[in-house]
């Protein structure tokens, strides 16, 4: 599709308000390993280590000389009971994508539960020989080096730490002038539909969009989430101290809309109670696609300075989660301290693939709007990164480690743990104003190789993304994977010759299996996670994969398919499921999650995600829009749906001084 520019990639003021804030501040910063304020002395190192090792060492022996110790483990690792439900939580998401990261799921994605009770003892073995491994290693290198090394080293990344901090504040203090495109101009402007039946299905959607927001502000205004069953508040360990996640994800879908005195009373709040100064770790994706991205399409819309300052203000105090040697970033940052690291779940401590593949849309668009280019230089590293490793079969791992700047773990996924960074790559190529040719090569040679070793056809003919762990193949596919299906066609106007028509074909079977996970549960909402294996096919097979938490990406395939194709049919499919949200999901106190999808009695989960308001909803408002309601050749949504337009290099440059 023809992409047209709306924005300048970067001002450059004269006046060097900015120009030099942070000195550039580009590339990876010098590891902090040890820098925090509670950094321990030398000794204290030794005694933290001989524990560790005698720790280490009582575990092995308990696994290979104590009678019965497969028995002992699989009471004491793999104990659960049948009773558990999922946690309501937002993904590892990846959205996993990658996003009930605090549960052991990364936005958008959930690791399996043990199936096999002996591979699964042998997986943890694995995990305990390596972290023994690893924790020799690093008391080797400890050992060679001299007792004032080691002092030396802790106070100069300390100071290196408050040096930062202080240039990030300094540097931000005053912010450039902007070019914003007149919304009307770029399709923000809303009109009602012409056919009426489609006029009024649209505002059935926007009665559901009231009726989340009404509770919200009732029963949780300034909390995370809400919680619509019991009434009260719900916060999410994922966003630390910071409130407010509904309110700042909604303010777009608010926006278009067009209710008013809504995004008005979101944007005194903002104003007046958004606070970023708390002593809080946060998952630094979950914190940039929801807060960043959902502040920054508010600026854009409304043109309101206080989105555009807040954004830049979250924005510096995730800069210290890239001070990491390869540059790479922590998915966990401490906001006061600048202290990060990763979940201790995620491959001996790595970092996903799917969060920090998910930052390029926001930051980009942050230094564009702050006029310095450090945020740009960060995720461009991580692009570096990647280029200079080796793919395995051309695929991307789910895990690497930021130490290293090395692979972990084989484990290739489209859903959770990977799903958006493949998204990104696409979106940067498009929001650049097809200028960025390394994003559409990387983007291009990811598709070819998942096309080559994850994508199969099921018996009956349901095309489906599997994942790939090792080489071997898990016919597993994702509520998040789906999302796959308005990727591959959103991407197939500008795919290598003669190319179009077939991932224009792709998406539309993705959207097939996808709805087909939907139709074949009692509910007609889809489970979590559906198999196709064993003569099953697309359906979930366990238990704590049946849940339903309110996800969008099977109607953002829709969206995207309608726009692209018209086919009837994903007006159909989305009205079904607006159906059934509302037959299933609707309770008093708003919306809520179920806990199995299969069930014939609703058992909720009892929260209502922040991002059911930022995306579930406005997919399906736009699905029942006509096209110039945010064209998408001015718009780019990033994961959360949050709108940011295309930057242009042919637009004229804003001065310093305003003209």
């Amino acid at each position: 599709m023809p992409v047209g520019g709306l924005l300048p990639l970067f001002s450059s003021p004269a006046g060097g308000g900015l120009g030099g804030g942070l000195g550039g501040g580009g590339g990876s910063s010098s590891g902090r390993k040890g820098s925090g304020p509670a950094a321990f002395r030398l000794t204290e190192k030794f005694v933290l280590l001989l524990v560790f090792s005698a720790f280490i060492t009582l575990c092995f022996g308990a696994i290979f000389f104590l009678p019965d110790s497969s028995k002992l483990l699989s009471g004491v690792l793999f104990h659960s009971s049948p009773a558990l439900q999922p946690a309501a939580d937002h993904k590892p998401g990846p959205g996993a994508r990658a996003e009930d990261a605090a549960e052991g799921r990364a936005r958008r994605g959930e690791e399996d539960a043990p199936g096999d009770p002996a591979a699964s003892l042998e997986d943890n073995l694995a995990r305990i020989r390596e972290n023994h491994e690893r924790a020799l290693r690093e008391a080797k290198e400890t050992l060679q080096k001299l007792p004032e090394e080691i002092q030396r080293d802790i106070l100069m990344e300390k100071e290196k730490v408050a040096q930062d901090q202080l240039s990030n504040r300094a540097g931000f203090r005053r912010l450039p002038p902007v070019y914003l495109a007149p919304v009307n101009t770029i399709g923000a402007i809303d009109r009602e539909p012409a056919d009426a039946a489609i006029r009024e299905k649209r505002e059935k959607i926007k009665e559901m969009m009231k009726h989340a927001w009404k509770n919200y502000k009732r029963y949780a205004w300034g909390k995370n989430e809400l919680k619509p069953v019991s009434k009260g508040g719900h916060s999410s360990s994922l966003f630390g101290n910071i409130q407010g996640a509904t309110i700042v994800d909604a303010l777009d879908t608010l926006f278009i809309m067009n209710m008013k005195d809504e995004f008005e009373e979101a944007q005194a709040w903002v104003e007046e109670n958004l606070n970023f100064n708390v002593n809080a770790e946060v998952s630094v994706f979950e914190v940039n696609i929801r807060f960043v991205g959902g502040l920054i399409s508010a600026y854009y819309l409304s043109g309101a300075e206080i989105f555009r300052k807040k954004a830049v203000e979250l924005g510096v105090k995730l800069l210290p989660a890239f001070q990491t040697p390869s540059g790479i970033p922590w998915a966990l940052l401490n906001i006061k301290s600048g202290i990060g690291r990763n979940w201790p779940w995620a491959s001996g401590g790595s970092s996903i693939l799917a969060e920090f593949g998910t930052l390029h849309l926001e930051f980009m668009h942050l230094s564009y709007l702050s006029g310095n280019p450090i945020f740009a230089d960060k995720v461009m590293n991580i692009r570096t990164v990647l280029n200079n490793l080796e793919k395995p079969e051309g695929l991307y791992p789910n895990y690497l480690n930021p130490n290293s700047g090395q692979w972990a773990q084989y484990h290739v996924s489209v859903g959770g743990l990977g799903d958006s960074f493949y998204e990104y790559l696409l979106k940067a190529w498009l929001m650049s104003d097809k200028t960025d040719l390394q994003a559409k090569k990387m983007y291009f040679d990811a598709i070819k190789a998942i096309e080559t070793h994850l994508i199969r056809k099921s018996r009956n003919g349901l095309t489906y993304i599997a994942e790939w762990k090792g080489g071997l193949l898990e016919h597993k596919m994702g509520h998040l994977t789906c999302f796959a299906g308005g990727m591959f066609a959103l991407g197939a106007d500008d795919a290598p010759e003669g190319m179009t028509q077939h991932y224009l074909q792709l998406g539309a079977e993705i959207a097939r299996t996808c709805h087909e996970s939907y139709n074949r549960t009692f509910v007609k909402l889809g489970p979590e996670a559906f198999r196709f294996d064993g003569g099953v096919e697309a359906i979930a097979t366990r238990q704590n994969e049946k849940y339903y938490i309110l996800r969008p990406e099977v109607v953002e395939t829709y969206m995207y398919m309608w726009r692209l194709t018209h086919d009837p049919k994903y007006r159909k499919w989305a009205w079904e499921a607006v159906e059934a949200l509302e037959k299933h999901c609707r309770v008093k106190g708003g919306y809520s999650g179920l806990r199995d999808v299969y069930f014939t009695k609703e058992s909720y989960d009892d929260v209502q995600q922040s991002f059911f308001l930022a995306e579930t909803l406005k997919y399906l408002y736009l699905i029942f829009s006509d096209d110039d309601l945010l064209p998408l050749e001015h718009w780019i949504f990033n994961t959360e749906a949050h709108l940011l337009p295309v930057l242009s290099r042919n637009l004229k440059k804003v001065e310093d001084d305003g003209k």
